[in-house]
């Protein structure tokens, strides 16, 4: 028997101060996002976020190092809840050494922490080892005691781990016998398939060097590459079936069973229910809480897609309303001691999974309503396949993902075309890129500027100066209607009126880059003139400024002058130090969670994206802009200064996602409020900014939000126009200024009195129009039928004259109408006793309402639509009878 069945938190805890006792570092979790690592959408392993120092690139804190790394792996989802086995999420326990301890204390130290620390059975735990290590097996059999027949040599598929070429090694397992309980077929042995040998260890000793051709060297510096799943070693401790019985993640089952009022183990469809459930909220829990936002792509589309999941399978189990921030909350306690930012981003993580939720709800169901029609198709038409133009359908229209509808389909038995599928997505991505066209000067004018002597190139020198020299090294003249393909030519001259681009070996002129507009201004030779409206990157460091020849002409060779627009230069830096400020503001304001997403800074405006979850409120929008006009009035000096990447990130600063930096970087600096790695120019004092406002927050796409703002001048302008806005207001209502929200109060107070006057006189209307319906009653297969045709009137009064006529038709049917020139209403009410024959309103509806240019629904006692053919009104009321009585028993 094991001594105690510790908890997940206490083994969690336990291994790492083992490890700590044996001279390791221990190491926080990494994030899920990894670090510089393109190979991998998310963290899988417990040594992934470590590579860099298994390959050398970077030196460790520590030579021996432990951790506790949170991991998610996707490649079984569909298979998730089908079985207890498989999940998305696991903690991932290990001990490494970097050139430090190799097999003699990794193999002691696992078998002293499972036997001695944790107190697990010797006798029912086997070792395995690669059949050619002799090392590790005289180890096991010679100083840990293990007999000889209960130590498994197995080949180079089981125990030897390698990817492609590079360091790689065998590997020493350590099995559980869970008894006999647990299976006794051919697969319940040592190595097999079954439940009862449960692999709780794998030491990876990186002993070789594989070339990618099969030969292998010895490594100088060998490695202990430790990996223990947490969740399966508790199993083991705790005694239970599966991972979704052991104690932290049976709390969440055990909560999420009880939104379902069900209980586990008594349905096994249900079961897999509340397995999915259980294993995708851990998962959504922790992405979110490493800043990971719901989207359409990437690590974003597979925290979308677990969500979904868990909230469809939430339905299936009957659970009403919003569930996933209840369960969130269970996660969060049971894990905070291990993973103190789920605590930290409770407020974000709740939200986020409420909106994603939320949305979601939205659309489900009419999706399911369309699926559930297609399926009715499939089988009646005797096809057991979906059409991909279907399926693309679901998905362009409702929303519906295509993995979402293939696990609906496959429950009933059905399949999807998916390479249907993937030709209409390319139908329509053909479609967009068509539409598609060039406007910008490089776009038009690439041949031309791929022509430049690639050698050329532009130094700038506009950080500290506006003005400069530099020489003419190339020109190219933008030709006026002409093809696109002729659109430009290079030129040894630029006349007077001329369009065109002239290039030159050093500039004051900033070109466009990283969301900054182009500098606008001058090149002046003489009394010659050259307005610069842009400045452009060209390929090979060069920098163009286009525009137009005022006066005179430029040639190649000639020594110019450039100036920048001065006004131009300052109101772009004022925005630009704004947006460092906003972006630092909005991170304290709503959360760690928001990083740059895209910027535009120019003279007149700045607009900022950045990841979010929700739309901001008016206090949040307000303690922003708040939170940077403090900032700026705190008159910090912008320093600038070029450093090492690695060393500016040491620094603080922040580097955008998704950009590219070289070895050397620009850090721009504010106070101690912001550091960022910048190219941009900007104010000397963050003072000189003046102030800033928000004008607008709104969503670009899911998880990214766009504030735009204003500074300097355009600031300025806004203010002006408001106020004069507001005194022409003023003028208008007959007030002055400063009496104009008393003059709109009473103005609005007027317009209530008169709309009640209007209400009473709309309620006589109804109410005389229901004493002269009586005459329109017939009667259809024994039910009274009374179709009407009423002016215009709102759909909630059309009900409340629907309940008085329907009762002249003694329980039968009313059919009312309502119609001005553009718009038409219809309502149906059924009465008891002609529901009990038969009538249904919901399809009378829908057999009358093309009639008048509409649709709609509703309960087989009422049902409404809207239209716009009021022509088609008569016909309509027609048309009930004829619809009645073929629904009548």
């Amino acid at each position: 028997m094991i001594a105690k069945k510790y908890g997940v938190n206490e083994l969690r805890k336990m291994y790492l101060e083992f490890f700590q006792s044996k001279g390791h570092l221990i190491m926080k979790s990494f994030s899920l996002v990894p670090h510089n690592d393109n190979s991998l959408l998310l963290i899988n392993s417990g040594m992934a976020p470590l590579k860099p120092y298994f390959t050398g690139q970077e030196i460790p804190p520590c030579r021996r190092v432990t951790t506790c790394q949170k991991c998610i792996r996707t490649g079984d989802i569909d298979n998730v809840g089908k079985t207890a086995r498989h999940g998305t999420f696991f903690e991932m326990l290990g001990n490494f050494s970097f050139g430090d301890y190799f097999k003699r204390e990794a193999i002691h130290w696992s078998w002293e922490f499972l036997t001695k620390t944790v107190g697990l059975e010797p006798d029912r735990l086997y070792p395995s080892v690669y059949e050619e290590d002799d090392e590790a097996f005289a180890i096991w059999r010679d100083e840990i005691g293990i007999a000889p027949e209960r130590i498994y040599r197995f080949g180079k598929a089981d125990n030897f781990w390698e990817h492609g070429s590079g360091p790689c090694g065998p590997c020493s397992e350590i099995y559980y016998d869970r008894g006999e309980a647990y299976g006794t077929g051919p697969e319940d042995v040592m190595g097999g398939e079954g439940d009862r040998f449960m692999e709780v260890w794998n030491n990876v000793f990186s002993q070789f060097n594989n070339d990618g051709h099969g030969h292998y060297t010895e490594l100088k510096q060998k490695n202990i590459d430790t990996g223990m799943g947490l969740e399966r070693l508790a199993v083991v401790v705790q005694d239970v079936e599966s991972i979704f019985e052991v104690d932290t993640i049976r709390a969440l089952l055990d909560e999420a069973a009880k939104l379902a009022g069900t209980q586990y183990k008594e349905d096994e469809k249900k079961d897999v229910s509340l397995r999915v459930i259980t294993d995708h909220v851990r998962s959504c829990t922790f992405m979110i809480s490493d800043g990971i936002m719901p989207s359409n792509e990437g690590r974003g589309y597979v925290l979308r897609r677990l969500l979904r999941r868990a909230a469809r399978h939430g339905r299936l189990l009957g659970i009403e309303g919003a569930f996933l921030g209840k369960l969130a909350e269970t996660v969060i306690a049971s894990s905070k001691d291990g993973y103190p930012e789920l605590e930290e981003k409770r407020e974000m993580i709740l939200k986020v999974l409420t909106e994603e939720e939320a949305k979601f709800n939205r659309t489900i169901d009419q999706g399911l309503s369309i699926l559930a029609e297609l399926e009715e198709t499939l089988s009646a038409e005797k096809k057991t396949e979906l059409s991909g133009e279907d399926a693309f359908k679901l998905y362009d229209t409702y929303g519906f993902p295509l993995d979402l509808t293939r696990e609906i389909l496959a429950e009933r038995g059905f399949t999807v075309d998916e390479a249907g599928f993937q030709k209409a997505m390319q139908v329509q991505r053909e479609t967009a890129r068509k539409a598609r066209k060039t406007t910008n000067y490089m776009g038009e004018a690439q041949t031309a500027y791929q022509q430049i002597d690639p050698k050329l190139t532009t130094e700038f020198t506009g950080y500290d100066r506006l003005t400069d020299e530099g020489k003419i090294t190339a020109m190219v003249r933008i030709l006026p209607d002409e093809s696109e393909e002729d659109a430009t030519a290079l030129t040894e001259a630029l006349a007077e009126g001329d369009e065109g681009t002239i290039v030159t070996d050093k500039t004051p002129f900033y070109a466009t880059m990283g969301g900054q507009q182009g500098d606008v201004g001058v090149i002046e030779v003489g009394n010659n003139r050259f307005a610069v409206r842009d400045t452009i990157h060209l390929k090979g460091g060069k920098v163009g400024h286009t525009g137009k020849v005022l006066s005179g002409m430029f040639r190649i060779g000639e020594t110019v002058t450039l100036t920048v627009d001065a006004a131009n230069r300052e109101n772009t830096a004022k925005n630009h130090s704004g947006t460092h400020l906003l972006h630092e503001a909005l991170r304290e304001v709503l959360g760690n969670h928001v990083n740059q997403a895209g910027s535009f800074v120019s003279a007149d405006r700045l607009r900022f994206d950045f990841t979010h979850f929700a739309a901001l409120t008016p206090e949040e929008i307000k303690e922003v802009e708040t939170l940077v006009n403090r900032e700026i009035r705190a008159a910090h000096p912008v320093e600038t200064k070029v450093m090492g990447i690695e060393e500016a990130k040491k620094e603080g600063a922040k580097a955008l996602f998704g950009e590219k930096y070289g070895d050397e970087v620009r850090v721009v600096r504010m106070g101690d409020f912001s550091t960022e790695l910048c190219g941009g120019t900007h104010v000397k004092n963050t003072e000189n900014i003046g102030a800033m406002k928000i004008v607008s927050e709104t969503g670009i796409s899911a998880g990214v939000r766009r504030i735009e703002a204003l500074t300097g001048d355009a600031l300025t302008a806004y203010y002006e126009a408001a106020v004069r806005e507001l005194e022409e207001l003023a003028a208008q209502l007959k007030t002055n200024r400063a009496e104009l929200p008393q003059r709109v109060q009473q103005l609005q107070q007027e317009l209530r009195e008169s709309e009640k006057q209007n209400e009473k006189l709309r309620a006589e209307l109804a109410r005389n129009a229901a004493a002269n319906a009586g005459e329109e009653v017939r009667e259809v297969k024994g039910v009274k039928l009374l179709t009407t045709a009423l002016a215009k009137i709102e759909m909630n009064e059309l009900r409340n004259l629907g309940d008085s006529l329907l009762q002249k038709t003694e329980g039968g049917v009313a059919v009312l109408a309502s119609a001005d020139e553009a718009q038409v209403n219809l309502l149906v009410m059924v009465g008891k006793a002609a529901e009990e024959k038969g009538a249904n309103a919901g399809k009378l509806i829908k057999a009358i309402a093309p009639l008048i240019g509409g649709g709609g629904g509703g309960r087989p006692n009422i049902a409404q639509a809207g239209g716009k053919n009021p022509a088609g009104v008569q016909a309509a009321l027609a048309k009930a009878a004829e619809a009645l009585a073929e629904e009548l028993r």
